[in-house]
């Protein structure tokens, strides 16, 4: 695990079967490691069988496009009987085994192929319980190292700004609700909501605004929920200071696309939380390994469910939507994430994000009006 960086999957209750991975090494992502003391070859062939059919559910679950497994048997002797295949296919995942043998010193050398060198692995003539333990115990703790790492990747500070979005939110609509009701066009437009025939006569801040304003009590209520969950994860992982960069102009970007693409009233958060939506689709950009090994799979499936519902159900700003997972994606790149600093890449996406917004802004008040 530490000579080649993989890291642990799964293991048996016997510890005689340890599952590893490694994204960035395609020709054995997967590594299956075996004690052995199966005699028949038979017996082997029905074992690759299964492998296979587990790593074809593995390579689902792990939403890749191809799956190499290196099947590993470490036993006493090669087993007896007819010849097993090289190799294994079942859908999209393939399964090459190999054995490590006590009778055949070389056989370690077959596995320079997948790594570049011939791993530090040595077999004893016998082992006893307490050194498969003793190793076992090795890997677990190496893991749990590896999960920690993780949890503090997730973890880099507790939300604040979030609580307090929630908090202005909450008060905006009971103001709304006490001045003439928040489904109330007037008071909308009063309180800020996007009006395009006011942005263009010089109230740009009605770009700004709409981000705290809800229409009626389930729109808050289904905002104010996702911020919540979204907004929290966010803020964890890029800090508050980013955060809150992140929300407002994601914000932003959601209500110019709609001031863009939709003349209607428009009011609400949708933007800048798909635009948490996007902050959290670059930290997959960033680090795919632990994006798609703890909260990828999640969030792919979350996106594209908000998207068809925004575009199926009438009355829904799609554009928005849109336009605040944009905004969100590239002003993540901008302020990356803290103490990871990459300067080119950050200039890169400030660069995106200013052409994008002065294109939109002279499209939305030259073009169209």
């Amino acid at each position: 695990m530490d000579e080649c960086n993989y890291r642990l999957l799964r293991i048996n209750k016997n510890h005689t079967e340890i599952w590893l991975e490694n994204r960035q090494n395609h020709s054995a992502r997967i590594i299956r490691l075996v004690l052995s003391n199966i005699a028949w070859s038979n017996r082997f062939n029905r074992d690759q069988q299964q492998t296979a059919e587990q790593g074809e559910r593995l390579r689902r679950h792990l939403f890749t496009r191809n799956l190499n497994i290196l099947n590993l048997y470490i036993t006493e002797f090669l087993p007896v009987g007819e010849p097993l295949p090289d190799q294994v296919i079942k859908g999209k995942t393939k399964i090459l085994s190999l054995f490590i043998t006590k009778e055949d010193p070389t056989s370690t050398s077959k596995l320079a192929d997948f790594f570049g060198k011939k791993p530090d692995l040595w077999l004893k003539n016998e082992y006893q319980q307490a050194d498969v333990l003793l190793l076992a115990q090795a890997v677990l703790n190496k893991a749990a190292q590896q999960e920690k790492a993780d949890q503090k990747f997730f973890s880099v500070a507790r939300p604040l700004f979030t609580y307090i979005l929630i908090l202005i939110q909450v008060i905006m609509f009971i103001l709304l609700e006490h001045y003439g009701g928040s489904t109330n066009p007037e008071t909308l437009i009063d309180f800020g909501a996007k009006y395009s025939p006011l942005i263009i006569q010089g109230e740009w801040w009605r770009l700004i605004t709409p981000i705290f304003l809800h229409i009626g009590i389930l729109h808050l209520f289904m905002n104010t929920l996702a911020l919540y969950y979204l907004g929290t994860a966010v803020e964890r992982i890029f800090g508050r200071i980013r955060f809150i960069g992140i929300y407002l102009i994601s914000g932003f970007m959601g209500t110019l696309f709609s001031f863009v693409f939709n003349q209607n009233i428009a009011a609400g958060a949708s933007g800048a939380i798909f635009g948490c939506f996007g902050a959290l689709l670059y930290v997959g950009f960033a680090f795919p390994q632990i994006f798609f090994r703890t909260i990828g799979k999640n969030v792919l499936f979350l996106i594209a469910l908000n998207l068809i519902i925004g575009f199926i159900v009438p009355g829904i700003d799609y554009h928005g939507h849109i336009g605040g997972l944009i905004g969100g994606f590239l002003t993540s790149g901008l302020v990356h994430l803290p103490n990871n600093k990459k300067v080119k890449n950050q200039i890169t996406f400030m660069i995106i994000l200013g052409v994008l917004t002065t294109f939109m802004l002279y499209y939305g008040y030259h073009v169209i009006f």
